[in-house]
């Protein structure tokens, strides 16, 4: 049976919500609501976008932003990682072929 969700209170930007989740997420939704408080206060203090709305607005697309951009390097680097495996394992093959041909008694002199 699925446990009933809690509420919890969290502040963002001096106003007071009230979020239903898991006991279990309850940490983790603590630490978004400061990670949005944190960049919408960072956004207000810029003096540039004005009006609550408008520095929500601001900073999803700010969030959304890192986020994208950690995926992207995230991308990037397995392909890097694979590309690299790739290698090590013909240099692995080429070095395990060349060790079997001498232990034969090759000596075409590869």
């Amino acid at each position: 049976m699925a446990e009933k969700p809690t509420t919890v209170e969290v502040k963002i930007l001096d106003k007071d919500y009230l979020v239903s989740c898991p006991d279990e997420a309850q940490d983790a939704l603590l630490q978004a609501a400061r990670h949005l408080d944190t960049k919408m206060r960072e956004i207000r203090a810029s003096g540039k976008v004005f009006g609550t709305e408008r520095i929500a607005v601001m900073a999803a697309l700010n969030i959304t932003h890192d986020l994208l951009e950690r995926d992207t390097m995230s991308d990037t680097a397995s392909s890097i990682l694979s590309t690299m495996d790739k290698k090590l394992d013909s240099a692995l093959d080429s070095a395990l072929d060349s060790t079997s041909n001498r232990a034969l008694g090759d000596t075409s002199g590869r």
